[in-house]
């Protein structure tokens, strides 16, 4: 693939979510170093494949997919045919395309053509996929955690807004109601550019999203009818805070602006920001108490902004940052072993327990969950390249301390709805006031099982401000990057910088933090973070200008997901692609 096609930027049109190809040196060979052994146990709706047999086709939109690294080849080829590409999906070497029914029959012999099929939506409607009977759809999820019950009594999240700090959300359907999402700053490299500006290029944000407050248009207000597509809180609203490109590429710089930005306008007018989730975590090399993310967390917590973060996949006793930090709410996976019934379920194998010092605070369902899918997102893009579906045209199924923080931060939403009075430390000492442990495993030590129709009701105790050692924040940003390394042109982000190369002085931003003025106007760390900045030479140091972004990003334990459900997404799977381990979206798709 050229880098000329690789750096396209595609608009989307009707029925296509907007996206951007932002790294011209990931080739496709690295994709498909994913092994065998790897793609075994896919399941799915087959959307890429052999071409199929040729047989007269009706004229309208059609995605065709080019043979390997011959996209521009293929729109040359559609150009002399008198076909306009609408646009172009660079990553998955695919253009959209409106077709006579003579030209869509011609095409399915195009040596150049490896799949054409039809751009039309697929909803949850026209799809044998059953939610009722998936132990696993988003559905089930909230009637294990009990919001189901507190939806008959009208508690639904409304009047909370929760921030999701992720890779931004899309209006797929079930997020597209009037007012349903606000939008906050994207401070993304993706930001300078019309076309991506908020959008989720990956598929991560808006799978968030999904889990904590969809609905569908046909549910107005609430339903326990299963084949209409819900989150947690179908009443509450996400702010959304773009830090993370269509690779997940983000540096915790960027998450620490987003973090100050939220507990600056967490009550600008119009706005009541409650809950922060932070479906993500890095390897950080130090304590807590010195750890820069931590630290802004921490002043979120004290702002009255109830914290809640992933624990992270290494499976062991290493709880990402910050969940680390013990102020915030820790949330650890539940495996319900695909069944409705609780007796059987155990904490997930990938889910970073923690210490008895520092364990993780609840468990939430977080294995192969039914979440919305982002068309031509990142995500989207490589299941369509192996031929895979998810579940649907419309849905996929994630697995991780991702989806585990997003069920949780809704559940939080209930809880405030109907007691809207309640301190972060409250609402923590409530939900730890749940059953410990699991039925089945007597497995006391892995936390709190989430159970909203409980926690709804009781009352704090007298005592519930926690009373840990509060953070300095004056620890290195190094540090808190822990792994999760950037890199520009073979030049690696290090040291005590931001994302645009100026230097940090931790304990002048800690102190900014602690009196909610580290954001002056479009300024953080006293320089403009406009959509602009991002853009091309505005870069302001010369190691960082020009051409795309490489490297891991959040690499690692990274955006705190075990996956997308299965083994498939196996660390080793993007050895020298510059993934290594979960990534964001975690190790597997199904």
């Amino acid at each position: 693939m050229s880098d000329a096609t690789a750096r396209e930027r595609n608009g989307a049109g009707a029925g296509w979510i907007r996206r951007q190809r932002a790294q011209a040196t990931l080739a496709w060979t690295a994709v498909l170093a994913l092994s065998a052994a790897g793609l075994a146990g896919f399941g799915g709706v087959a959307v890429a494949g052999a071409a199929p047999t040729t047989s007269h086709l009706a004229a309208g939109s059609y995605l065709v997919r080019a043979e390997n690294d011959h996209l521009s080849d293929l729109t040359a080829d559609l150009a002399a045919r008198g076909v306009s590409v609408q646009r172009t999906l660079a990553i998955v070497d695919s253009a959209v395309v409106q077709l006579s029914a003579e030209q869509a029959t011609a095409l399915q012999s195009d040596p150049l053509v490896h799949t054409l099929s039809a751009n039309a939506a697929v909803t949850l409607a026209s799809s044998s996929y059953d939610a009722a009977t998936d132990a696993n759809s988003a559905f089930n999820a909230a009637e294990l955690v009990g919001a189901h019950t507190l939806w008959s009594r009208g508690i639904t999240g409304r009047g909370v807004d929760i921030a999701l700090i992720d890779s931004g959300v899309s209006p797929v359907e079930g997020l597209s109601a009037p007012g349903q999402i606000v939008y906050g700053p994207d401070l993304s490299f993706e930001s300078g550019q019309a076309n991506t500006r908020n959008l989720d290029t990956y598929g991560h944000g808006t799978a968030m999203a999904g889990l904590i407050v969809a609905h569908d248009a046909a549910a107005s207000g609430v339903t326990t009818n299963a084949n209409n597509y819900q989150g947690v809180a179908p009443g509450a609203r996400i702010v959304s805070v773009k830090v993370a490109d269509a690779l997940g590429r983000t540096d915790v710089s960027q998450v620490i602006a987003g973090i100050d930005w939220v507990v600056q306008h967490a009550k600008d007018p119009g706005m009541n920001i409650r809950i922060l989730n932070l479906s993500f975590g890095t390897d950080s090399t130090q304590s807590y108490k010195l750890d820069p993310l931590a630290y802004a967390a921490e002043v979120a917590w004290r702002h009255g902004i109830i914290v809640v973060a992933s624990s992270g996949n290494g499976g062991g006793t290493t709880m990402a940052m910050p969940a680390a930090d013990p102020f915030l709410i820790a949330v650890g996976a539940l495996d319900t072993n695909d069944t409705v019934s609780k007796l059987d379920d155990v904490v997930a194998s990938f889910t970073s327990k923690g210490t008895s010092t520092r364990g993780i605070d609840v468990l939430a369902p977080g294995t192969k969950l039914q979440s919305l899918k982002v068309p031509g997102s990142y995500l989207d893009g490589v299941l369509h390249s192996h031929g895979l579906g998810g579940i649907d045209s419309r849905f996929v199924r994630g697995s991780g301390t991702s989806q585990a923080a997003a069920v949780t931060s809704g559940t939080i939403a209930l809880l405030l709805q109907n007691r809207p009075n309640l301190t972060p430390d409250q609402v923590k000492a409530v939900l730890k006031m749940s059953p410990l442990g699991l039925v089945s495993k007597a497995l006391a030590s892995t936390g709190h099982l989430l159970d909203s129709r409980l926690s709804a009701d009781t009352l704090p105790p007298l005592r519930s401000q926690q009373t840990y050692t509060k953070g300095t924040g004056y620890g290195t940003l190094q540090g808190s990057r822990g792994t999760m390394q950037l890199s520009k042109d073979g030049t690696q982000l290090i040291g005590e910088v931001d994302v645009f190369g100026r230097a940090v002085n931790t304990r002048t931003l800690a102190a900014d933090e602690s009196a909610y003025r580290s954001w002056s106007g479009d300024n953080w760390n006293k320089a403009s973070w406009a959509g602009s900045s991002f853009a091309g030479a505005s870069w302001a140091s010369d190691n960082w200008q020009g051409a795309s972004w490489t490297g891991a990003g959040w690499a690692g334990a990274g955006w705190a997901g075990a996956g997308w459900a299965g083994a498939g997404w196996a660390g080793a799977g993007w050895a020298g692609a510059g993934w290594a381990g979960a990534g964001w979206a975690g190790r597997d798709y199904s």
